[in-house]
């Protein structure tokens, strides 16, 4: 296990970043700030950033869609933005609410958006043609944050009224509300199992529920300022937060504990996002500069974990997360022994403070297996991670070669736009000093005459 490592870091917002998302692609990292500015920053050097601006206040979400063609951004303007994240910037606008809109999400089919407002509602509208579907009407203050469900099935809110709620797409209706912050929740998101949710508040906490059982299943009390975002790891077993205490924190969710802490930012970190594959994450500040690290953290094969991720339900073993849910018998691929907890006051949670709503403190959140299963000697799957079938994922040799040879092509035309790019702009430079140069010229004569 290697730490953290931060890979680049971008300046070009002109205030507060309050949003980042990468591209499925790994080339693109799209961001919004409180200058009204959409930003996409190019993960290769040589390629330049695009400003976006349309907006008339500030940018305060922003998310690629899954295919990872179109951007959608969400403004104190009280619309929402389809962006064509390329030279151009084209993009369709539309009024999506009567007060601030919060956050914008995609659902996983990229068919659907999902918005929140100052206007206490939450949104549903499809992609194509923007159509509005329907509102869910339930919370007493301003939506902060909605988000779809992997499967499309479910929203999550989370309120400034300190409730989370649970929304079934279908009916429209409300499954279920939590209660349990002391302050206004400020993000919330699903596990990539479906099965959790976690949310970060304003009472410097993050909490984690599973969504079948309603029960709380750990609270880490690690910030020592408002948590502004979240994001889980794409194979579930980690969580990245970010505070107004200026860090950055990894929580191991399978060992219920702090992994690491980090610093970088010079005021609030505002935002969070893992990469696609979680091989990067991104983060964002009031500092108004986008970092980007190398998650390091997690040597484990990323597409098999991502593979058994479904067939797994979420583990914890009550370190820092207090735990709560039994686990579902024959279904596991996880299974932990008992343990007892730590003090709650430097952040640990206790088994025994939760054992009483679910009678055990068995693990959730996790595909991969705990320390005590299975060494990180090199070389080696876990213990409990099913053997390929042979044959399955592999690729021809010369299937293999020729993608390669497509991809090399592609960088050099990259780079070759990248370059071509770069001259236009200088040309538009000179160009525009002719042109004022001319006009100084034109100027003097009349004045002559």
């Amino acid at each position: 296990m290697n730490d953290p490592t931060l890979e680049r870091h971008f300046k070009g917002h002109r205030d507060t970043i309050t949003s980042v998302d990468f591209n499925c692609n790994m080339k693109q990292i799209a961001t919004g700030s409180m200058d009204s500015c959409l930003m996409i920053w190019n993960m290769k050097p040589q390629m330049r950033s695009y400003r976006f601006a349309g907006h008339k206040d500030a940018v305060t979400s922003v998310q690629f869609s899954p295919s990872g063609h179109l951007v959608a951004s969400a403004s104190r303007d009280k619309t929402v933005r389809l962006w064509v994240p390329s030279v151009k910037g084209e993009s369709s606008v539309f009024r999506a609410h009567t007060g601030t809109v919060r956050s914008v999400c995609f659902s996983a089919d990229g068919q659907n958006l999902v918005t929140s407002s100052d206007d206490k509602t939450v949104k549903v509208w499809t992609v194509h043609r923007q159509k509005f579907l329907f509102s869910l009407h339930q919370h007493i203050n301003w939506v902060r944050c909605a988000k779809f469900s992997p499967d499309g099935r479910l929203i999550v809110s989370a309120s400034d009224d300190k409730t989370i709620k649970i929304w079934d797409k279908t009916s429209g209706e409300c499954v279920h509300s939590f209660y349990e912050h002391g302050g206004h929740v400020n993000y919330a998101d699903f596990h990539p199992s479906g099965t959790c949710i976690a949310a970060a508040s304003t009472d410097n906490t993050v909490k984690v529920w599973d969504i079948r059982t309603n029960k709380l299943l750990q609270h880490y009390q690690v910030h020592s300022g408002v948590v502004n975002s979240l994001s889980f790891h794409p194979a579930g077993s980690f969580l990245l937060t970010a505070s107004n205490d200026s860090t950055l924190k990894v929580l191991d969710l399978v060992e219920g504990r702090l992994l690491y802490t980090l610093h970088g930012h010079q005021g609030p970190a505002t935002c969070v996002a893992f990469s696609r594959t979680g091989e990067y994450f991104a983060s964002g500040g009031a500092d108004e500069q986008l970092m980007v690290w190398k998650t390091n953290f997690d040597t484990a094969d990323y597409g098999e974990v991502l593979r058994l991720r479904h067939t797994a339900p979420c583990v914890d073993r009550g370190g820092v997360g207090s735990t709560a849910f039994p686990e579902d018998s024959g279904s596991s691929l996880l299974h932990s022994q008992m343990s007892s907890a730590s003090e709650l006051g430097n952040g640990r949670g206790s088994c025994d403070e939760v054992r009483s709503r679910s009678g055990s403190c068995a693990q959730v959140l996790s595909s991969r297996p705990s320390k005590s299963q299975t060494s990180r000697s090199p070389g080696t799957r876990p213990s409990s991670a099913q053997p390929e079938p042979q044959g399955a994922g592999m690729v021809p040799a010369v299937l293999a070669s020729t993608l390669e040879h497509i991809v090399a092509q592609l960088d050099v035309l990259t780079q070759t736009v990248a370059i071509l790019e770069q001259r236009l702009t200088l040309t538009e430079d000179k160009l525009k000093e002719c042109i004022d140069n001319q006009h100084q010229i034109s100027s003097q004569l009349q004045t002559r005459s």
